[in-house]
């Protein structure tokens, strides 16, 4: 009976838990991109607006100065967060693979204002990496409510990102496996069933509700002429390029950010009057340019050359941006610059085809699928988003054969997603598997045991024997008056040394301490003691600490770090099989 009541109650609150964080979620997303539209209109970065303007003088002043301004108050709030800088994506996925799940509310506050500011005052950025933070700040905030759950704190964060991203694209299915793909990087049963009834909530918010409209409209299109896969092969493998550029763009910039000698809280500022300059004559490339999106996917829309300096002038605006510290995502500029380069492609397959060729959007939705899964590493999302959009089998299936040959060049050229090089670059690298970012975090001063024997350098060997038999210890660590290790004795070298009687009387243990081949420092991480433990054999490793003064600590027994290995692959896997 009382497993029963248990079992019950665990259903409720994983129920519960899905609802809330779905429904926060999804009502601070659409919160968020209904205020970036309204500052849009009153800050002159939309067409409309733009063209409402009579005062054209107090037009180009406003292009070159809001986006400035907004640089300006993005940096002068980076400040007031530790890292100095918007979290985003990338920060979600750590917390999630460290088994933490706990995402600052002040932080996540804080960058959620930052890209706003950002987003409103038409910085090429996207909107979807911080839509994405929003909801996973709520749902972890919503998870605290089972403060001893770590599985209910990353599941929480997963419902707000399913949520949020269900919300942002009418497209619930494409949340659930964005949630699983990019962030939990996991499946299990108990975890899909709370990310489900968020995303579900996500989508009843924005679909029944609010009634939002989608993010595009094709009219029912297929692919007339079969050949033509073969062109969407094309588009994939060129596409990854494409991604590739992009994603290297925005690295190079925040170099090139970090070499300037200024302070950090001024450097969106300076991105921000540098796009606005560039606005002047290429106003396309300001906010998130959801008119350029839903033009380009008509035929004609935009003539080559068009299309060509678009997507150029957009990938350096991006990265211009990223680059320099505004906030902001990389997901709604590369559905941007993959649509661009797709009806471009379009354009190219009408010159060969001729009237054989299918609708162009076909083309362009090709191309945004290819560069943006391999931007945010996310294949089936990307399909998914497709299919939920358009109800089009045959476009989700020309999308699918991009989607995987741009997936299998920009593996190799670049990586997984900008999402894992950018946290690789901070030191937390996903490429060896989840076991390794676990072992990579414990230390080997939490697996230091003093059940060893020590012995004076001034020891005899009668003296060092007696002890080391009386310990039941094959080996013994030298250690002088101020602890610091000097070497290891072994018992048979000092019974041989003995027997032999090679040095003459007097001698002492000093004469024979040899430093181990292998000696490890409170610091070292677990992983990287396995990795040097390879050739090791002995009793236990001795361990120093971290300030180079060789004082011994204790020591490690090969066991415990098996242990540590063990145990981390037990909380991998209740984790990822929904162990409270």
């Amino acid at each position: 009976m009382r497993a029963g009541v248990n079992s019950a109650g665990r259903i409720v609150s994983i129920a519960a838990l899905g609802i809330a964080a779905g429904a926060l979620a999804s009502l601070a997303a659409i919160g968020f991109v209904e205020l970036v539209a309204v500052l849009n209109e009153w800050l002159l970065i939309t067409p409309r607006s733009r063209f409402m303007m009579e005062d054209k003088r107090l037009l180009l002043i406003a292009t070159v100065c809001v986006p400035a301004a907004g640089g300006l108050v993005v940096g002068l709030i980076h400040n007031s967060i530790p890292e100095r800088r918007s979290h985003g994506p990338p920060d979600i996925i750590q917390s999630v693979q460290e088994m933490d799940g706990r995402i600052p509310v002040r932080t996540g506050f804080l960058s959620a204002v930052a890209s706003v500011v950002s987003l409103g005052a038409g910085a090429s950025v996207g909107q979807y990496g911080p839509l994405a933070h929003v909801g996973a700040t709520l749902g972890s905030l919503v998870a605290r409510v089972n403060r001893d759950s770590r599985w209910m704190a990353t599941v929480g964060v997963g419902c707000g990102v399913a949520a949020a991203i269900s919300t942002a694209f009418n497209a619930p299915i494409a949340g659930i496996v964005f949630a699983h793909e990019v962030i939990l990087r996991h499946y299990s049963l108990r975890a899909f069933a709370p990310i489900t009834v968020a995303a579900t909530m996500g989508h009843v918010m924005a679909n029944v509700v609010f009634e939002r409209p989608p993010l595009f409209r094709l009219d029912a299109i297929s692919v007339n002429f079969a050949p033509e896969f073969l062109g969407f092969i094309l588009i994939g493998a060129v596409g990854a390029f494409v991604a590739v550029f992009y994603m290297r763009a925005i690295l190079f910039a925040n170099r090139i950010a970090r070499t300037i000698p200024c302070a950090n809280a001024l450097k969106p500022m300076l991105a921000g009057a540098g796009l606005g300059l560039a606005a002047i004559w290429l106003p396309d490339i300001l906010g998130i340019g959801k008119e350029t999106l839903r033009f380009a996917v008509i035929d004609h829309a935009f003539a080559p050359g068009e299309l060509a300096f678009l997507l150029v002038a957009k990938i350096l605006a991006t990265a211009l941006c990223i680059g320099f510290g505004f906030a902001g995502g990389v997901f709604s500029p590369a559905l941007l610059i993959g649509i661009l380069f797709g009806a471009l492609a379009g354009n190219g397959a009408e010159l060969i085809l001729g009237d054989l060729r299918s609708d162009i959007g076909i083309y362009a939705i090709c191309g945004m699928v290819a560069v943006t899964s391999a931007v945010i590493g996310a294949p089936l999302t990307t399909i998914l988003i497709v299919f939920e959009l358009t109800r089009n089998y045959d476009l989700a299936t020309a999308a699918m054969v991009s989607v995987v040959f741009s997936n299998l060049v920009s593996y190799r050229a670049f990586g997984r997603s900008l999402f894992d090089v950018q946290l690789h670059m901070r030191g937390f690298d996903l490429t060896a598997g989840r076991e390794k970012v676990m072992l990579d975090r414990r230390l080997i001063e939490n697996y230091i045991t003093r059940d060893h024997t020590e012995l004076a350098p001034d020891a005899s060997l009668d003296a060092a024997m007696s002890r080391l038999l009386e310990a039941r210890s094959h080996e013994g660590y030298v250690v002088d008056a101020d602890g610091v290790y000097l070497g290891t004795v072994k018992l048979d070298d000092l019974m041989t040394t003995k027997e032999r009687n090679e040095t003459g009387t007097g001698v002492t243990v000093a004469c024979l301490a040899k430093p181990e081949a292998l000696i490890l420092t409170a610091g070292t991480t677990v992983w990287a003691a396995m990795a040097q433990m390879g050739d090791f054999v002995g009793e236990s490793i001795p361990v120093l600490d971290d300030d180079g003064h060789g004082r011994m600590l204790g020591v490690v027994y090969e066991a415990s770090i098996v242990k540590a290995y063990l145990d981390t692959m037990n909380d991998i896997r209740r984790e990822e099989n929904a162990g409270a």
